[in-house]
């Protein structure tokens, strides 16, 4: 059992995180299981921090070329941003194609009790349920295991595993899951034993897995993958009082998306982090990502309440509102204003990140 992993919440230890990113080794010895990863995923998510903020701290301190991979694997939640902003529910649905060799709509039991047989894979399960964590290789095997050897449909795992992140994004999972399983790219996504033992460092042999890349994808559903369960899943949220609003200044509204300590930081204004039930009724979280919901808000934004509450109740009792837009704040009423953004003007619709990343290049370099 390995749990080592833990995420401050102070606001202070986070920008210590970023100016300890060691961008060298990260190019080197990111794909590997204990790599030299940043850990900054649960605070960009929670938009506690931002991705130029981050750029720019380590361009600083190691140029841009040094730097290039890391901004690069940036991008690409900058991309999958991109492509929820323009698909908005689409991306809830087979984006490019239907995902071919789909044998149900359920999650396998022995992906969801961590019992799959492959070592790796079921630590790094363990790990997701013990600290909201799963690294980005682990992720790709999970959902490789599930969709493409098992024949899930991804939908239904995507959410499971969205339910336990503490930084579930719904646009970097959900199609972080299709580009595995081949419905948001051109072929779906296969790693063999040999493959997880080399980025795992694991040194295991005889598994479902231990076949060649041109036998894998013929071996059919394996045993242990056959047994299916339904997900139920659901969100429990703080109970909370009406939110002590003053009229005569703004009202900021934040949410599990947006809990930026300096937006406006200067301005006398109500902060309100809203969390409306309907939202997580349709995407539920996990206790655990609750609590590091309310623990970032509270602990670096001192005047902020906690509304359990809708959006239309909350704007019956202040007409001054200001958001940062969001594809989940569509129904948001008052002043918009934008996110920022790495690469601001490549914000056309890219139906791959190669095609998005030549034209983000050109402004970064």
């Amino acid at each position: 059992m390995n749990y080592p992993i833990e995420f401050p919440t102070n606001y202070t230890a986070i920008i210590e995180r970023i100016e300890q990113i060691d961008a060298k080794q990260y190019e080197r010895t990111r794909n590997f299981m204990n790599g030299a990863v940043s850990y900054l995923s649960p605070y960009i998510s929670r938009g506690v921090i931002q991705l130029p903020q981050i750029k720019e701290i380590v361009v600083a301190k190691y140029g841009r070329y040094i730097s290039e991979k890391l901004v690069q694997e940036l991008a690409w939640r900058e991309f999958f941003q991109r492509v929820w902003q323009h698909k908005q529910e689409g991306i809830f649905t087979d984006l490019k194609q239907a995902q071919i060799k789909v044998a149900h709509y359920l999650m396998p039991s022995n992906i969801e009790s961590a019992n799959t047989g492959i070592e790796a894979i079921d630590q790094a399960i363990n790990n997701l349920y013990h600290t909201g964590y799963m690294h980005n290789h682990a992720r790709m095997y999970t959902a490789m295991l599930t969709c493409n050897i098992g024949q899930s449909h991804w939908l239904t795992p995507a959410k499971w595993m969205y339910y336990h992140l503490l930084d579930g994004d719904l646009a970097s999972n959900m199609l972080s899951w299709q580009w595995v399983a081949g419905s948001f790219s051109s072929k779906k996504y296969y790693a063999n034993q040999e493959n997880i033992n080399k980025y795992a460092g694991s040194q295991q042999f005889q598994t479902i897995l231990d076949y060649s890349y041109e036998e894998l994808p013929n071996t059919g559903i394996p045993t242990n993958l056959a047994s299916v369960t339904a997900l139920d899943l659901h969100t429990q949220l703080p109970s909370t009082p009406t939110p002590n609003i003053n009229p005569n200044i703004p009202t900021l509204i934040y949410n599990s998306y947006q809990i930026d300590p300096n937006w406006h930081k200067e301005l006398d204004a109500n902060r309100i982090l809203l969390l409306e039930p309907t939202h997580f009724e349709q995407y539920p979280v996990s206790k655990k990502v609750i609590d590091f919901v309310l623990e970032l808000a509270q602990k670096n934004i001192p005047t902020i309440q906690i509304y359990t509450g809708s959006f239309d109740s909350l704007n019956a009792l202040t007409p001054n509102i200001i958001y940062k837009e969001h594809p989940l704040n569509n129904h948001y009423k008052g002043k918009i204003e934008p996110r920022a953004w790495l690469f601001d003007q490549v914000h056309q619709y890219h139906g791959s990140f190669f095609s998005y990343w030549k034209k983000c290049e050109r402004h970064y370099q």
